[in-house]
């Protein structure tokens, strides 16, 4: 007699919920996978156009190791689909001396991970990359073969793979009424249908507070992040990502940027945190302040890019938690309902490992690690 395969329905087809369906599905389950507006689209979390992959993340913490699993699985999951989404043009971390405690505290983690990095100083930096201005910066964290990685298309590139490998995917909206309050044993649809499973995974991004308001709640909030793409100058390749790799800098403020992609222009981006937003219809209008802030900054960091102007923007949001870190845990009323999210600003490159570890635990009934989980809020 054949055994029957667990049937598992995910809500959701970011990163996280996509790369989930298809560790479900290649773990045996049949899985449902359902999004609202499709992989990757502009309201999502895991939408746009980059993502950073990178391994430093100050010390004791989760995140070096699962990055160094995403990397792996990245890699081959390039080579079935024969496409490329993670290029490895390097990240580069610029420490001030006065202030290098994060940096100081990656380097353990990024050893024990096997992440290859690189110390260097400022006259090496200097030396490396003329094109920036390293004043304030002591010395540098270079990990080669980190990257960006191509956030919208990976996300459809996901869910196709799933597709082609037996799943069943359906671009719907799942009613929220009575997700949290009372117990269930289908989804309502908006198509009118019914969906009923074995297991459920939700992984909803910034929609989870709404969707089960009780048990989420404010655990997980969005704000509005804006993105600037500015313009570099006619016939000089310094700016691109072929000479110049991702960069972040904790001076003040938290800025990162990604050269080049597919002519896009020199993107930067401001890491603290936003105003509140509402995912579904907030309109994605930069903020003038923000602008100005970016603009100053690359004047300061990048002088050859001072007074390049303002090719494209982009507003995205955060999913964020209070302490920056994942929510992977059981519904506290419904053991066969998994909650999945809170990516904070940087869950995109793991979801090929978070995925793989969520599929586990769904599959083999496995405790969620204690950091990840929702009690911790409640403490």
């Amino acid at each position: 007699m054949t055994k029957r395969r667990m049937h598992v329905a995910v809500v959701g087809a970011g990163a996280f919920g996509g790369w989930t369906a298809l560790s479900l599905l290649r773990r045996g389950a049949r899985v449902t996978l359902l999004d609202v507006w499709g992989p990757g689209n502009s309201r999502a979390s895991s939408g746009g156009e980059t993502r950073i992959m990178r391994g430093s993340y100050g010390p004791g913490q989760p995140y070096t190791e699962l990055a160094a699993r995403s990397l792996k699985l990245w890699e081959k999951n390039e080579r079935k689909w024969k496409c490329q989404f993670l290029h490895r043009i390097g990240v580069l971390w610029m420490a001030a001396g006065k202030d290098d405690t994060w940096e100081l505290g990656s380097l353990e983690a990024l050893k024990e991970a096997r992440i290859p990095f690189q110390e260097l100083s400022q006259p090496a930096l200097r030396k490396r990359w003329p094109q920036i201005n390293f004043s304030e910066v002591e010395w540098g964290i270079f990990e080669p073969e980190s990257g960006f990685l191509l956030a919208r298309q990976s996300c459809q590139a996901v869910v196709d793979g799933f597709i082609a490998e037996g799943g069943t995917y359906a671009q719907v909206a799942v009613r929220a009424d009575s997700l949290d309050s009372e117990p269930w044993k289908s989804l309502s649809l908006s198509d009118g249908s019914k969906l009923r499973a074995d297991r459920y995974v939700f992984a909803c991004g910034p929609w989870m507070g709404s969707l089960f308001p009780h048990t989420v709640g404010s655990s997980i909030q969005s704000t509005k992040q804006d993105v600037f793409f500015f313009g570099t100058p006619a016939g000089d390749p310094r700016f691109d990502e072929a000479n110049l790799p991702v960069w972040a800098d904790h001076r003040g403020r938290f800025l990162y940027g990604i050269p080049g992609n597919q002519r896009r222009g020199f993107k930067i981006a401001d890491d603290t945190r936003g105003p509140s937003f509402d995912p579904s219809n907030g309109e994605r209008r930069i903020d003038e302040e923000r602008l100005r802030l970016a603009r100053e900054y690359i004047a300061f960091r990048f002088p050859g890019m001072k007074d390049a102007p303002l090719v494209e923007t982009r507003v995205c949001q955060y999913e964020q938690t209070p302490d920056s870190s994942f929510i992977v845990d059981r519904h506290p009323r419904a053991e066969h309902v998994w909650l999945v999210g809170g990516g904070s600003g940087h869950g995109f490159k793991h979801g090929p490992a978070l995925g793989e570890h969520v599929a586990e635990m769904v599959l083999k009934d496995r405790e969620p690690e204690p950091y990840w989980r929702l009690a911790r809020f409640r403490a």
